[in-house]
């Protein structure tokens, strides 16, 4: 969803009131997108934002949202290399996709958008296949509340149902009624600890990667806004305190590069302690063996300081902090993907209540 709110923000405002929105719901094999990407797009495509292919079907999908802005009645899409009109379209790539497309629900859509721009996680349940009053329907679930509704007979199931499921997914609910629960997630956050030449150049890659960034530095020379003009959070407190306020959690990576155990050790503690995906230490072998052994004795066991990786990042032969920070980030990536891998198991299973 977050790759469609800017535009859909400046069409809303700009009193447009014919907004198609389309979602990849199921795919199969080489698909080009995952399940939860989407593609809004004004009468005849005249604007577009987002993606359900990469290119391969934005053409059919637009066409068939025209009828649904039209009809106003939502459409379930499906194309595959087996498909005759997947062919047409260029979807040659080995894989097949559904994609449902219906009109924007202003509400709905204002609802989930809340907690998006907010980097707060938030399940959309959109019924994909009913009779003409429950298709198109929708459930915007969140921590802490609830809007919309399929039906007073099924929220209370579907509410229940949506709280144990960790992945955006098709379920079925009835023989004739099938739902696409669309979990979004904040986008997955960097913490770095210590302002260093290195710690700029990350900042700047994680941002292009689409991570939100935090840098933490209680030495203002270094964690200055000049250095770091870009990044979303800048705490110029020590790390014991920065985390008071920036409480680490599982969609989080910490990386301390200030080389100074003073800054670094105490973010370390308070990483170890906590379930972010990531934890990486700039040093040498020998100066991580050192922090080990401080470590140790504050109580952390060996399977503990395992988390850390040290040296940071991938062994890429870098030799200056643009490199250095590649390396990191790519470690990062590897592990926010392998982590995600083990939290949600594959994503094209259709299962039932």
């Amino acid at each position: 969803m977050k790759e469609v709110i800017d535009a859909i923000d400046e069409w809303l405002a700009a009193g447009e009131v014919g907004i198609a929105l389309a979602t990849v719901i199921t795919t199969w094999g080489s698909a080009p997108r995952k399940v939860g990407a989407k593609m809004a797009f004004t009468a005849e495509g005249r604007a577009i934002a987002g993606s359900v292919s990469g290119g391969c079907v934005e053409g059919a999908v637009i066409e068939a949202g025209g009828e649904v802005l039209a009809t106003n009645r939502p459409q379930l899409l499906h194309f595959g290399v087996a498909d005759e009109t997947a062919w047409s379209v260029g979807l040659a790539c080995g894989g097949e996709i559904d994609v449902f497309v219906e009109r924007l629900d202003v509400l709905a859509y204002a609802s989930a958008r809340e907690q998006v721009v907010a980097n707060q996680p938030v399940t959309i349940v959109t019924v994909i296949r009913g009779d003409d009053e429950q298709i198109g329907r929708h459930l915007i679930v969140t921590d802490e509340a609830v809007s919309g509704t399929l039906g007073a007979a099924w929220d209370e199931r579907v509410i229940e149902l949506t709280r144990r499921t960790r992945q955006s997914t098709r379920m079925a609910l009835l023989d004739e009624v099938e739902l696409f629960v669309d979990v979004v997630r904040p986008s997955p956050a960097l913490v770095i600890v210590g302002g260093a030449h290195i710690a700029v150049a990350l900042a700047k890659l994680a941002t292009i990667l689409g991570y939100r960034t935090v840098v933490i530095d209680p030495r203002r020379a270094f964690g200055s806004q000049a250095r770091f003009a870009g990044v979303d959070k800048l705490v110029s407190l020590w790390p014991d305190k920065a985390f008071e306020d920036t409480p680490l959690r599982s969609d989080m990576a910490v990386v301390t590069l200030s080389h100074d155990p003073k800054i670094d050790d105490p973010a370390l503690q308070a990483a170890l302690a906590s379930d972010v995906f990531y934890i990486g230490a700039l040093g040498s072998r020998s100066t991580h063996a050192r922090r080990r052994e401080r470590l140790s004795a504050l109580g952390f066991d060996n399977t503990q300081l395992g988390r850390i990786h040290a040296p940071v990042g991938l062994d890429i032969g870098a030799d200056n902090p643009e490199e250095i920070a590649l390396a990191i980030m790519a470690e990062v990536v590897a592990a926010y993907r392998q982590a995600g891998q083990l939290r949600a198991g594959s994503n094209q299973t259709t299962s039932r209540p």
